[in-house]
């Protein structure tokens, strides 16, 4: 039975425009740059019968955690692990399922659960998203205002459960760009992918058996049919170019009676009733406070458990060491003295990162391939099995190893993960991610300094394998790396193949390796890094 929440302003009024845009407040791949988060809305006090949830990160409460750029804003709150130390999804995102009339407020409802939940990877995802591709028959009716977009078959139903589906489990997903105006979709997909909460609104979120089954709350935005009709107009008139009209002609002729019989009855599976959507404070907070109670019971340690497992096993056959010549040896000798100037320091580095990459490039599948020599002779040779080879570099110290991959591959593309520290619960979270599109098709070199836990590598595998990334094409490249990360990576994904120049068997209780080389980061760019500034590349913190 759904639970009708109301609070004690009768006469007060939404002024939202009802609105059915798409927003997505997630990291996302490619070129999609990422939208903020508002500050925090005004609420009622807290439900007595629901605990305060906990604070991951300390945060003052007028200043959103972002870090604006000209073109990008990334999370200074990142998203935990949403993966065990076997590296399997563990915890799926929450779905909130928002129905309701067509300019009923479901989208301000939305935003403001957004601005009031305070956390980072939250995705709206827009029903309106989904609307099928018309033939030619169809266009010309919807350019009279005679298709009915409020019916079910309007909607792309399996499109749309495929894709929050993936979303759900934490996948990569690629989302379909409606133009409201021409009625077809666009040619470019929006990418979305880190969701925590997912906040699914539309008109009939709730009329599909298998949509119901992937929501975890289901709430009904109830607003007055007048109101509603307003909105639509001012919605329709200034941003899909129509006329009052033919909005009118079509409200009575299908909104109006689907509404009736496919939205509204919809009511009765709801799990809370809000009436007068976005105004309506008391709704909000309870909705809130429960998204963050199911958000706590989800929390999950992989940091801790790495730390503890794997001990005493034999190094995996999918590690390759680098043979410990006399040059290779005294390379290390100068970057792991503490006494190397910052110029020898990096100079030898790179030496050493180019021949890593050589190394590991020995290992891409190749196939025969017969060629003609300038003198008329035919040769026979190799070339790489796959389509191309992408370097994701994982910040701040993977992206030292960058040049060297760029020296012996050309054209090669780049991406680039940014993982840190949380201190108050020491595991990793993700920031920010920059993934070239289409990266599904390549053999991915991923790149660290070095590994210590392995609790970076094995989030910025999880990040490729998301993004549908075969799993025997990433090759995980380190300058040193801890016999402990190496078993981290290795039992999670054991056909990721892990190639490095030299591994410590110790780390200490700081998750430092020993005898090591220090924090790469700062030896390399000449920097010391802040307190409340640790990376996942240092081989210090992970």
């Amino acid at each position: 039975m759904e639970t009708t929440i109301s609070d004690s302003k009768p006469d007060q009024q939404p002024t939202d425009e009802g609105m059915e845009a798409d927003r997505s407040v997630s990291s996302g791949s490619g070129d999609d740059s990422l939208d903020g988060l508002s500050n925090r809305v005004p609420r009622c006090p807290l439900t007595p019968s629901l605990s305060p949830r906990k604070r991951t990160t300390s945060q003052s409460k007028t200043e959103p955690p972002l870090l604006r750029t000209n073109k990008r804003t990334i999370y200074t709150a990142g998203r935990p692990p949403w993966y065990n130390v076997t590296g399997t999804t563990f915890k799926e995102a929450f779905v909130i399922g928002l129905c309701g009339g067509s300019a009923s407020g479901k989208t301000t409802v939305a935003n403001k659960i957004i601005e009031a939940l305070d956390v980072p990877w939250v995705v709206l995802l827009s029903m309106d998203s989904f609307y099928k591709v018309l033939n030619k028959e169809e266009q010309e009716l919807a350019a009279k205002n005679e298709y009915n977009f409020d019916h079910p078959d309007a909607f792309d139903f399996e499109l749309l459960v495929t894709v929050l589906r993936k979303l759900k489990k934490g996948k990569s997903i690629k989302v379909p760009v409606y133009d409201f105006t021409s009625h077809c979709r666009r040619k470019e997909w929006k990418t979305v992918y880190g969701a925590n909460v997912v906040i699914f609104e539309g008109i009939l979120a709730f009329a599909n058996k298998e949509l119901l089954k992937l929501l975890d709350m289901k709430v009904f935005v109830d607003t007055d049919s007048d109101i509603r009709l307003i909105r639509r107009l001012k919605r329709d008139i200034s941003q899909r170019g129509r006329d009052i009209s033919g909005i009118i002609k079509q409200y009575n002729k299908f909104v109006k009676p689907a509404f009736e019989q496919y939205i509204e009855p919809t009511v009765q599976v709801a799990d809370i009733v809000v009436p007068r959507g976005g105004e309506n404070f008391v709704a909000l907070d309870l909705i809130v406070q429960h998204v963050h109670s199911q958000l706590e019971k989800r929390e999950i340690t992989v940091r801790s458990a790495l730390a503890s497992a794997h001990q005493g096993q034999p190094l995996p056959k999918t590690l390759s060491v680098m043979e410990s010549t006399p040059q290779v040896r005294g390379m290390h000798t100068i970057i792991r003295n503490k006494e190397t100037n910052r110029d020898e320091f990096i100079f030898y580095s790179k030496r050493l990162m180019r021949l890593l990459i050589e190394h590991a490039l020995s290992f891409l599948p190749l196939k025969p391939v017969s060629v003609e020599t300038p003198q008329g002779g035919v040769y026979e040779g190799k070339r790489l099995s796959g389509k191309r080879i992408t370097g994701v570099s994982i910040l701040r110290a993977g992206e030292t190893m960058e040049q060297a991959l760029m020296a012996v591959c050309k054209d090669i593309r780049l991406g680039k993960i940014l993982i840190q520290t949380n201190h108050d619960t020491g595991e990793p979270e993700l920031h920010y991610l920059r993934l070239p599109k289409d990266i599904s098709e390549d053999y991915v070199i991923l790149m660290d300094s070095t590994v210590s836990t392995g609790a970076a590598a094995l989030m910025a595998v999880r990040v490729l394998l998301d993004h549908d990334v075969a799993e025997d094409k990433i090759f995980l490249l380190s300058l040193l790396m801890a016999e402990m990360g190496v078993h981290s990576v290795a039992y999670a994904f054991p056909k990721v193949r892990i190639i490095t120049t030299a591994v410590d068997k110790e780390v200490n209780d700081q998750f430092h390796i020993i005898p090591g080389i220090g924090n790469f980061g700062d030896r390399y760019f000449g920097t010391d890094a802040p307190s409340d500034w640790c990376e996942s590349d240092e081989g210090m913190d992970f």
